[in-house]
């Protein structure tokens, strides 16, 4: 019986997804569907509600409406064009400075909306008409602006951070979001030295220097929008507030910062901005739900410890069950959005890292790294449909110029795998 139940709960949601059944429904669907096989029919429905309910009784989750209405804030006031200029004038002299810029603006703006699809939108609206009009070529535009999307998942304040803490059962926020630091930054990095040497090949143009006087402008009107980095993660490590009351200061500070002092978001605005963020927020905590509920049926039939047991048979090698995992999370990564594939399979994989010794903070950023490189591939890549309607062209014209941004963040994948320190470092710095 566990075996077939394992076969309905994966069938079910495979065939599902395959027919175009949104994600948050195929899941809920699965499981109901699982569970009615499970126990009997009353209790099984019964069930399914408690648990979808119970998945979203956690005061840490308070912090995704708070960041993600931050971001809408941020998104229409401004900030993405402030972030822009100067990126222009910390990189843009290099050769190639465009592309430069538009790795490092997306970086900046990720981490402060914290969402890779507003990233996308708002850095590849300015960006990519920009580049295409200096010569680069449009579709090396949208996939330098597609991958240096996915940057702001990692360094923080990241909303899939915050999931992930929620699915392992409680590591810390506050040392997630400060681990996360040096992988975002390795991967932003990484995706600027294949961006140089593709630079150098085409001969790409290379930006014109600023004057002291005009670059000093430029920093200090950005400095207001960059001062919000400093204020959440700050006051998390000076423990000032946790992460979810930091939240609502960025709320407080991002609405101060675009309606009263930059002045691009108008007072009548404001209710859309509200509306927006709520049905961001409800499709959201729907596949959180969801997913809690599949997580126990998994649970249930003992999927996490039979996986976990099936991949210790296969090698006792550290090196190899990790090249395991992360193979199996790149292709989950491919077909799966990465807020229901982080609360589905950390309870799966999170059991054999710590067997391990692997630090479930590490583990976190493995995750997420890993999980945010499939929003850039086919067929369900989010940001890579975005970054493709932004820059008007077709996924299938992008991918060529795609394979080498993605082989950078393949190895910056690796490197944080079997690095440890470089997601450690700070947590132990700061005492996490």
């Amino acid at each position: 019986m566990e075996l077939l139940n394992v076969f309905i709960l994966i069938g079910s949601f495979s065939i599902l997804l395959l027919i175009g059944v949104p994600i948050s429904f195929s899941i809920g669907i699965a499981t109901v569907s699982t569970m009615l096989m499970s126990i009997n029919t009353g209790p099984a429905l019964t069930t399914a509600a408690q648990r979808l309910a119970t998945g979203l009784d956690s005061f840490a989750l308070l912090a995704i409406p708070f960041f993600i209405l931050s971001g809408q804030l941020m998104n229409r006031g401004g900030i993405a064009r402030r972030l822009i200029a100067f990126a222009k004038v910390m990189v843009g002299m290099f050769p190639g400075g465009l592309a430069f810029v538009n790795i490092m603006a997306n970086m900046l703006f990720g981490s402060i909306s914290g969402s890779a699809v507003a990233s996308s939108a708002a850095i590849g609206g300015f960006m990519v008409p920009m580049m295409k009009k200096e010569g680069y070529d449009l579709n090396y535009s949208a996939a330098v602006n597609i991958t240096a999307a996915t940057t702001g998942l990692i360094i923080p304040p990241s909303n899939v951070l915050i999931v992930y803490s929620l699915a392992s059962g409680g590591v810390s926020i506050g040392a997630l979001f400060v681990a996360g630091y040096l992988p975002g930054v390795l991967m932003g990095l990484s995706l600027m030295l294949i961006a140089g040497i593709i630079a150098y090949r085409k001969n790409y143009p290379i930006e014109p220097g600023y004057k002291f006087k005009e670059a000093a402008l430029k920093f200090l009107d950005a400095l207001p929008s960059l001062f919000l980095i400093v204020l959440v993660i700050g006051g998390i490590i000076a423990g000032y507030f946790t992460a979810t009351e930091a939240s609502a200061v960025a709320v407080l500070y991002t609405f101060i910062l675009a309606v009263f002092i930059y002045r691009e978001v108008k007072w009548r605005e404001l209710p859309q901005i509200l509306l927006d963020t709520s049905s961001t927020t409800a499709i959201v905590m729907l596949l959180v739900g969801a997913s809690m509920g599949m997580s126990w049926i998994m649970s249930f039939e003992n999927i996490p410890q039979n996986i976990s047991t099936a991949l210790m048979a296969v090698s006792e090698s550290r090196i190899v069950i990790l090249l395991l995992i992360n193979l199996v999370l790149l292709l989950v990564g491919t077909f799966m959005d990465i807020t229901p594939a982080v609360l589905i399979f950390t309870p799966i994989f999170l059991p054999v890292a710590v067997q391990l010794g692997i630090d479930p903070i590490h583990f976190g950023i493995i995750m997420v790294l890993n999980l945010s490189i499939g929003l850039c591939t086919p067929p369900v890549g989010s940001v890579l449909f975005i970054g493709c309607g932004i820059a008007g062209t077709s996924i299938a014209k992008v991918i060529r110029p795609l394979i080498p941004l993605y082989m950078a963040m393949l190895l910056a994948l690796l490197l944080v795998t079997f690095i440890p320190e470089i997601s450690m470092f700070l947590p132990r710095l700061f005492g996490y």
